[in-house]
């Protein structure tokens, strides 16, 4: 022990002596507060306890002023985790909702298609009567009025062909292709169709005007055609077969018009037919 002493105060004393007066100096003042501390640090004076309390007092204080910012951070840290895991789930969910709003549009869509393809075929109809086609493009001029159909040679389909929308004469095939054909609509100026106008079975021609409407012309007789009157075709040609709905006399478009039962600027599916009404 004596010994371990000895070693300190013989290091203290060769450090001493390396330093310069003024090192000398602060080094002794340090070593004479460092043993005043020590010997009042075990005493018990009320001076002491207070300087302590109050070294401790500032010593916490100090703390929670530093470690302030920390928890305050750490909170935001939190907040902004538990923000973006909201934020995600919200577009998940977002997403959800989108992909199921889609798929009712879908479905709404091929719903809307099945019915229409109901309406063209006839549910109790034989498909044996007619080719269904889908409307590809609807060529439309000033005045020239044809659609392109997704049925070609291939599936049948033979020019002279009737085309029907429902059970309603809408045009006729005029151009056939492997996979494609196309058709001159009733409403284009170049459409001229024997027609039978009932009540009253006069024999007339139904000329197109290249609008939604068409217009009997070359009556033998000057006729009195009342509103609602419906014509047909006559079957006169050979073209078409007799009996099939075109439209109805509304003279408030102008004298003689024939407003088509079809809305020939809303076509999508058609059917299509020999003349005779039979596919070959």
């Amino acid at each position: 022990m004596a010994s371990g002493r000895d070693d300190f105060i013989i290091a203290v004393r060769s450090a001493f002596l390396k330093k310069s007066n003024k090192q000398q100096f602060s080094l002794l003042a340090l070593i004479i507060f460092s043993i005043v501390l020590i010997i009042l640090s075990n005493l018990n004076f009320v001076g002491i306890n207070y300087i302590k309390i109050g070294v401790n007092e500032t010593t916490y204080r100090l703390s929670a002023i530093v470690s302030y910012p920390e928890k305050k951070l750490n909170k935001s840290i939190k907040f902004l985790n538990e923000y973006f895991n909201v934020y995600k789930e919200n577009q998940y969910l977002k997403n959800k909702i989108d992909q199921l709003t889609s798929t009712k549009l879908n479905y709404l869509f091929l719903e809307n298609e099945n019915k229409r393809l109901k309406e063209i075929v006839g549910e109790n109809k034989n498909l044996s009567e007619g080719i269904i086609s889908r409307v590809l493009i609807d060529k439309e001029g000033k005045f020239l009025k044809s659609i392109i159909l997704n049925k070609g040679s291939k599936d049948g389909i033979k020019k002279g062909m009737v085309v029907l929308e429902k059970n309603y004469l809408v045009g006729q095939i005029i151009e056939v292709n492997f996979t494609t054909s196309r058709a001159i609509l009733i409403s284009d100026l170049n459409s001229n169709i024997p027609v039978v106008i009932e009540p009253g079975s006069f024999q007339s021609i139904l000329s197109g005007t290249g609008k939604n409407y068409g217009k009997i012309k070359y009556s033998k007789n000057k006729l009195i055609l009342d509103d609602n009157t419906i014509v047909y075709t006559s079957g006169l040609g050979g073209n078409f077969k007799a009996g099939l709905p075109i439209g109805k006399i509304n003279n408030k478009i102008e004298n003689y018009a024939v407003e088509f039962f079809s809305d020939l600027s809303q076509l999508s599916y058609v059917k299509i037919q020999s003349i005779k009404g039979q596919v070959k």
